[in-house]
C-alpha cells in the first residue's frame, strides 16, 4: 500500500514539473502560483582541475595548493543575488534558498524542489498520514525539514513526529528514545530486536504476515535493530 501511495504522489507531481515557482501568498509562499517559471538546469559550477599525465613527476618548485576533496561543496549564490528571471521571491522563499543554490544554478529550480516536497506531503497526508510521516523518517521524501520550515509550515507537526521515529537499520545509545512505537508498513520479513547491557536481548519479534506491530523500547535499551519494517512511529505522548 505504501508503494502505491508514493508512486501515486510521483505521478501527480510529474504533471506539475513545469509549474511556475515565483512569489506566492499564504503559508510561507509554497502554496500559491509563482511569479516566475521554474526553469533552468544546473550549469557547470567550475572547470575540472587538470590532472597530470600518469607517470609525470611533480614539479618540486611549484607551490602547494589546497587539496580538493570529494566532500567539497560548490560555492553558493550570495543571498543578495537570489533573484528569479521574472518577478520576485517572497521572504520565506528567499530564506529557503539561502545557502542552498550553487553558483550557476537557477534559484527557481531549487525553489521548485522544495515546493514539490511540500506537494508530496500534501498528497500523502490526504491518503494516509502515517505513510507521509514514514516517508520523511526513511528519507523517501528528502529535504522535508527546511521545506516545511519555510514553504509549508502547516506540516510542522508531521516533521516533528518524524524526528522521533526510526527507519530500518541499527540505532544505538544516544539515538534511542524509550517509549512505545508501531511500524507503519511492514513487509512479511519484518523483524526487530532490542538489546541492553552486554548485548542481552530485551525484546525481539517478527511480523511474518506483514501485520502492524507495537513495541516498547525500555530505559535499559542500548540498541534497536529493525529489518523489513520500513519505519516505526512513536505512540502516546511521543506521537
Amino acid at each position: 500500500m505504501r508503494n502505491t501511495f508514493l508512486a501515486g504522489a510521483a505521478v501527480v507531481l510529474a504533471t506539475a514539473a513545469l509549474a511556475a515557482c515565483g512569489s506566492s501568498s499564504g503559508d510561507g509562499g509554497g502554496d500559491g502560483g509563482g511569479a516566475n517559471k521554474a526553469a533552468g538546469r544546473a550549469a557547470s559550477s567550475s572547470a575540472a582541475p587538470s590532472v597530470p599525465a600518469a607517470g609525470a613527476a611533480a614539479d618540486p618548485s611549484a607551490p602547494a595548493g589546497p587539496e580538493a576533496t570529494r566532500s567539497s561543496e560548490p560555492p553558493k549564490i550570495p543571498t543578495d543575488r537570489l533573484t528569479p528571471a521574472t518577478g520576485t521571491f517572497t521572504k520565506k522563499q528567499k530564506e529557503y534558498l539561502t545557502d542552498r543554490v550553487p553558483v550557476g544554478m537557477d534559484p527557481a529550480a531549487v525553489l521548485q524542489t522544495g515546493q514539490e516536497t511540500c506537494d508530496r506531503l500534501d498528497y500523502l497526508v490526504k491518503v494516509d498520514r502515517d505513510t507521509a510521516v514514514g516517508a520523511v523518517v526513511t528519507g523517501e521524501i528528502s529535504g522535508a525539514e527546511p521545506a516545511v520550515a519555510h514553504l509549508c509550515p502547516r506540516h510542522k507537526d508531521l516533521v516533528e513526529r518524524a524526528s522521533q521515529g526510526y527507519a530500518d537499520g541499527a540505532h544505538r545509545d544516544g539515538k534511542l528514545r524509550p517509549g512505545r512505537y508501531r511500524d507503519v508498513s511492514p513487509t512479511a520479513n519484518c523483524t526487530w530486536e532490542v538489546t541492553g547491557p552486554g548485548g542481552k536481548v530485551l525484546l525481539s519479534g517478527s511480523s511474518h504476515e506483514g501485520k502492524r506491530s507495537t513495541i516498547t523500547i525500555p530505559e535499559a535499551a542500548l540498541a534497536f535493530t529493525s529489518t523489513g519494517c520500513w519505519a516505526w512511529l512513536p505512540e502516546g505522548d511521543k506521537g
